[in-house]
């Protein structure tokens, strides 16, 4: 039979970082693309008691249907965390869990796109979310991604002149895939403009609580006194990514149509899932993890940083990320980026292509994707190492 996939999924590329760790899963290879947690982060035996604590305690709730918005005391947990420590929600926002921040972004465009709408985002960013938006139908309009955030003027001028904008989508803190992080100065202006122009921001903050140097910054949701900002939060980085938990703060009438958006996908997340993080939050020192973690992921990147420095900086320059999970280098000449990493690849070193994450196909980059917390500190040191020799071919 032959098959006639819909106009939507037929110009849909697969993901590129998805793609290379396929053709580069090999025990030899030295992981530089992925995003993964480092293994010796994941607090298993805390996640193992509290799973059999909850199967004895409340096995009913725990393998039961759900409500759609998801369990009621993690919902609370985190609303109380976040007005606590970050002042994020107001009276007329609602949380909605759902299965990471990935479908937070679904159901942002799911509820606001129609075909042909224009969202406005980084470019480079994050490529799953660039997919996501694409896989609508929606007109994607990439703005320069500057060491300390998106190019203010720019975006100016793109709400001003480009057609049907209904969203802005920003990664604010240790963007993926650039690791730069918006000023203070640039998050205001951005909401500013949002408001002006009546356009949704879309405020993803999956690496938030990754930073190793300086201070926190005000997130874009704590400005939001006018329900224009939707927030997406994930476990997935501090505690564990194969829960698939995040969560959604967003006025209720956004939270209300996301969470039909929600029962056509998947009726709720998984209910034992929820309840695990909840339990997490309420009997762990999750402040003592999340140091952990920060003190692991900060030395990797030291790490990493010392020896781009020591062996390529001739070939490479890079802005030294705050915190998060990658480092953006770009080489010193123009070279094509998918050759380069299949040279890489060829000498057992996978790292990602600049190229993936532009929000356009003409958008050209001669930049790459490091990450540095999947691999061993014995990989980091050998796989810039090797990418020294890939270089010294180009």
């Amino acid at each position: 039979m032959k098959y006639v996939f819909s106009d939507r999924i037929s110009a849909l590329k697969p993901s590129a970082i998805r793609e290379i760790l396929k053709v580069t899963s090999g025990g030899n290879v030295i992981p530089f693309a992925a995003g993964n947690p480092a293994p010796e982060v994941f607090p298993a035996d805390v996640i193992e008691n509290i799973a059999s604590k909850i199967l004895r305690q409340q096995p009913v709730t725990a393998l039961q249907y759900g409500v759609t918005e998801g369990y009621l005391p993690l919902r609370e947990r985190i609303s109380e965390d976040l007005k606590a420590r970050f002042n994020i929600g107001r009276e007329f926002d609602e949380i909605i869990i759902t299965a990471g921040a990935q479908q937070v972004v679904d159901l942002a465009a799911k509820v606001f796109l129609n075909e042909g709408d224009t969202v406005i985002c980084e470019s480079p960013s994050f490529i799953g979310s660039l997919n996501c938006f694409r896989s609508y139908n929606a007109c994607l309009k990439g703005i320069p991604v500057e060491s300390d955030g998106m190019d203010i003027e720019l975006l100016e001028k793109a709400l001003e002149t480009e057609k049907n904008v209904k969203m802005i989508y920003t990664i604010p803190n240790f963007q993926n895939p650039s690791g730069y992080t918006m000023s203070l100065e640039k998050r205001k202006a951005l909401y500013e403009l949002a408001l002006k122009h009546n356009v949704i921001i879309l405020e993803d903050n999956p690496y938030g609580e990754l930073r190793y140097t300086g201070e926190d910054l005000p997130s874009i949701k704590s400005f939001d006194d006018e329900g224009i900002v939707i927030y997406a939060g994930s476990f997935s980085k501090v505690l564990s990514p194969g829960l698939r938990v995040g969560y959604s703060v967003s006025p209720a009438e956004i939270t209300a149509k996301m969470t039909v958006g929600k029962q056509a996908s998947d009726v709720h997340s998984p209910m034992i899932c929820q309840m695990i993080v909840d339990r997490w939050l309420a009997e762990c020192d999750t402040a003592e993890h999340i140091g952990f973690i920060r003190s692991v992921y900060s030395r990797k990147l030291n790490l990493m940083c010392d020896c781009l420095d020591s062996e390529i900086s001739g070939f490479i320059s890079y802005v030294r990320p705050l915190g998060g999970l990658f480092i953006w280098c770009e080489l010193d000449r123009n070279i094509n980026m998918l050759d380069f990493c299949k040279a890489a690849a060829a000498e057992n070193v996978a790292v990602v292509p600049g190229t993936a994450f532009m929000a356009s196909e003409s958008d050209r980059t001669n930049c790459f994707r490091l990450n540095f917390s999947t691999p061993t500190d014995e990989q980091i040191v050998e796989g810039v190492k090797i990418l020294k020799k890939v270089c010294e071919k180009f």
